[in-house]
């Protein structure tokens, strides 16, 4: 009792659903007269008192830590020992317990003398395997179940309640044995009744349950088509009756006894293989079940009736295995489902058509190439209204539930069906082709139609919770459209000015719907497909953005973050285009946003990029910059321009260092020397470079720091400013800044180049690192 390795705490729950620390004891497992069991017992380590007393039931699944401390006590409540049981376990019994190598099980009569031991032998023996097989064995080879059964006609005839309650220990535990061959014995026609009514006497309820009263006069089987064969509907009883056994008749298994009822899983899942396989191969059967589906004349209840058995019908054909459910839906097909579901679709009882969408959901899951083809075969004898997908779409656009449960549902349906992913892929892709050109001709206005009606003004015309609903439901579908179609949605958008229509509902007072709308912008910007951005910059299609932006103030959220982060994608990703587009149009609304740098990040690329365009040459000399090192054997004039103009400039933006340490150190006129030979020769081509070389070199010599302003027009200009540099952009279009000693003729882009050159080894050579901006 003193061994630390089974030292406990114990604690209980209060009334209050609160755990009580009784305090720190040892645990032990011993037999206990008054309790007539073994039991777990915890006395204190204080005092030795008695903290806890708990009789160990079998039927009861004890977890253990992951500890090995735990791992003795376990074994003692699952396996008793010798010395605890053999006071109450006579000879021959615990010889039938612990005497492994026995052939086998012997039960007691069944007598209801003895339904006392059988119930404690049973509940006994479930915590082994060995146990249970041999238990299982006895129970299938003596035909004991039938005579379980007939003791049970006479304690219900007896009211002898304390039989009954053994009975049903009885019954719950040969399930628990999870044996196939007792299952179809106990199913049977003769025995399964008496089985459950077996189960409606647990000793834990003050009365019985009535399951066999509900089964008999409550539940009614219906053929809603007759079935001549009487096997088949034997089957069909036979599952009702088990699957309700399982979900109302035995209690919630326990973790321990969840893992024991697999079989009775299996043997439900077979049932319903067997039954679909049967019904399938009654070709009558299933042509008068459609031939009624679609029949005028049939009454709305039997209708809804033929309806739901075909759901159900679908439902258990999930449980075939791949083959037999491609010949299943094979068979539907042929049969002509699908027309039938068109037909079913187009009535008002909102129940048929919620089955009848359940029917069309397993439809699309298993197969949308079937669906598809038959959709397009039809578009050529039918009206664009009454078109399959066309009803589809309007019964998404009209859901009445005001969560739009089935409208989420169908918006699914309706992007499986428009998923190249899913397509068949043939050598010429005519799947992909041929639906993707019928759905944006016969479908798309139907579905766009609620998104074009509410949006015909600069506010959304209805912006009721619901209807929000909608078109987010609606913008999603579209959104998925512009990430998986090219050619058919760009030509949509474009065609009817669907994202001006879209910006529009950034105006919604419902922030997912605007955020719905925002999102679809961005992917369409994520494309990076000038068609497209040259559609948003004629339209002025950031203008609602904008507007969005501001109306939202200083507030940090979703909103405020999701339009920073498309100016964001548009300026790391330098969507030239764009930034230009941002610039000239939104800048004075924008400047004042300082607490990002995205804007006047997008102002930089901007200037970076007007002075590219009005400096051709600017980027080709910046490119000598990327080469780490400058030569001083002699190179000919192909060479130095190879140097100077064949690389590229976006090596540049990231504003590293360009010269290697070793050449740090070297004198402003020998890293001039190299220069001054370059343009020398090319003194000889432009003698407006040559006298322009002259006196900024001169000036560069004397002091090398300039001051670089850029205008409206982007052109440089040189002047000899204070000893700093500085970087001063100018509004977009406007003409240069006063003072900035602008020169009608401005030097050339070499010479600029070479000038910021210059200035940077020298601010390095005096120990100032960083002359450029991040991206000059």
């Amino acid at each position: 009792m003193t061994d630390t390795r089974r030292r406990v705490k114990v604690y209980t729950l209060n009334e209050d659903r609160q755990w009580d620390d009784r305090g720190t004891g040892h645990v032990s497992s011993s037999y206990v007269e008054r309790l007539k069991g073994t039991s777990l017992l915890v006395r204190a380590e204080s005092d030795g008192s008695l903290l806890l007393e708990s009789k160990i039931n079998p039927n009861t699944a004890y977890q253990k830590q992951q500890v090995s401390s735990c791992n003795q006590l376990h074994l003692d409540i699952t396996y008793p020992s010798v010395d605890i049981t053999q006071d109450v376990v006579d000879e021959s019994e615990e010889e039938r317990f612990d005497d492994m190598s026995s052939p086998g099980l012997e039960l007691p009569p069944c007598e209801l003398s003895r339904l006392e031991d059988l119930a404690e032998l049973v509940a006994s023996s479930l915590p082994s395997p060995l146990r249970r097989e041999k238990l299982a064995l006895a129970v299938e080879n003596e035909g004991y179940i039938r005579k379980l059964l007939e003791l049970f006609r006479v304690c219900e005839d007896l009211e002898n309640r304390e039989g009954l309650h053994h009975l049903y220990e009885i019954i719950k535990g040969i399930f628990l044995l999870n044996r196939t061959a007792l299952f179809e014995v106990m199913f049977s026609e003769e025995c399964i009744m008496d089985v459950i009514g077996c189960l409606e006497f647990d000793p834990a309820l003050p009365q019985p349950r009535r399951h066999r009263e509900f089964l008999t006069k409550t539940a009614r089987f219906k053929e809603v088509i007759p079935i001549s064969d009487p096997e088949l509907r034997q089957k069909i009883h036979q599952t009702y009756r088990v699957q309700y056994i399982q979900d109302m008749v035995l209690p919630t298994p326990s973790v321990f006894e969840e893992n024991m009822l697999s079989t009775l899983h299996s043997f439900i899942f077979f049932n319903k293989v067997e039954i679909v396989g049967m019904l399938q191969d009654d070709e009558r059967f299933l042509t008068d079940l459609f031939a009624q589906l679609t029949d005028e004349a049939t009454d709305d209840d039997k209708r809804h009736e033929l309806v739901n058995f075909l759901k159900e019908f679908c439902a258990f054909s999930q449980t075939l295995q791949p083959q037999n459910r491609d010949a299943f839906f094979k068979t539907l097909s042929n049969m002509g489902i699908l027309p039938a579901l068109e037909v079913i679709l187009g009535m008002d009882d909102v129940q048929v058509r919620g089955a009848a969408t359940d029917i069309f959901s397993y439809l699309v899951e298993y197969n949308p190439s079937m669906v598809r083809e038959f959709v397009m075969q039809e578009s050529q004898q039918n009206d664009d209204d009454i078109l399959l997908i066309n009803l589809i779409i309007e019964h998404m656009i009209c859901d009445t539930d005001p969560e739009l449960g089935g409208a989420v549902q169908l918006m699914g349906l309706l992007r499986t069906l428009v998923d190249p992913e899913n397509m068949l892929a043939t050598a010429n892709k005519t799947e992909k082709t041929e639906f993707l050109s019928f759905f944006y001709k016969h479908c798309m206005h139907v579905l766009s139609a609620p998104l074009l009606a509410n949006t015909t003004e600069e506010k959304p015309s209805k912006d009721d919770f619901q209807t929000s609903q909608l078109l987010a439901l609606i913008l999603e579908l579209l959104t998925f459209c512009v990430e998986h179609h090219t050619y058919h949605i760009k030509n949509y958008i474009i065609n009817k000015d669907i994202l001006r229509r879209v910006l529009v509902l950034t105006a919604s007072q419902h922030a997912f719907l605007a955020l719905c709308a925002l999102r679809f912008m961005r992917r369409i910007i994520g494309l990076k497909d000038e068609f497209y951005n040259r559609y948003i910059m004629r339209n002025f299609l950031f203008e609602p953005v904008v507007k969005a932006f501001l109306n939202n103030g200083s507030r940090y959220n979703l909103m405020n973050s999701a339009i920073i982060e498309m100016f964001e994608y548009v300026r790391v990703e330098d969507v030239k285009s764009l930034t230009a587009h941002i610039v000239e149009n939104y800048w004075k609304a924008l400047e004042d946003v300082d607490y990002v740098q995205t804007f006047k990040g997008l102002k930089l690329r901007y200037e970076q990029q007007r002075e590219r365009q009005d400096n051709p040459k600017l980027d080709s000399m910046r490119s000598i910059l990327r080469n780490h090192r400058f030569r001083r054997d002699a190179r000919t004039l192909e060479d130095e321009e190879e140097m100077w103009f064949n690389t590229d400039e976006d090596d540049l933006e990231d504003g590293e260092a360009v010269v290697p340490p070793s050449d740090k150190m070297k004198t402003e006129e020998d890293l001039m020397e190299p220069i001054s030979k370059f343009m020398e020769r090319k003194k000889l081509k432009d003698t407006e470079d040559k006298e322009v070389l002259g006196k900024s070199s001169l000036s560069g010599r004397q002091n090398p720091s300039f001051k670089l302003s850029f205008s409206g027009s982007t052109k440089t200009s040189l002047s000899s400013p204070p000893s700093s540099a500085s970087l001063n952009p100018g509004s977009p279009g406007s003409p240069g800044s006063p003072g900035s000693g602008a020169r009608s003729s401005p030097p050339t882009a070499a010479v600029t180049t070479k000038v910021l050159y210059m200035e940077r080894l020298s601010r390095e050579n005096e120990g100032v690192a960083g002359f450029y901006p991040s991206g000059l």
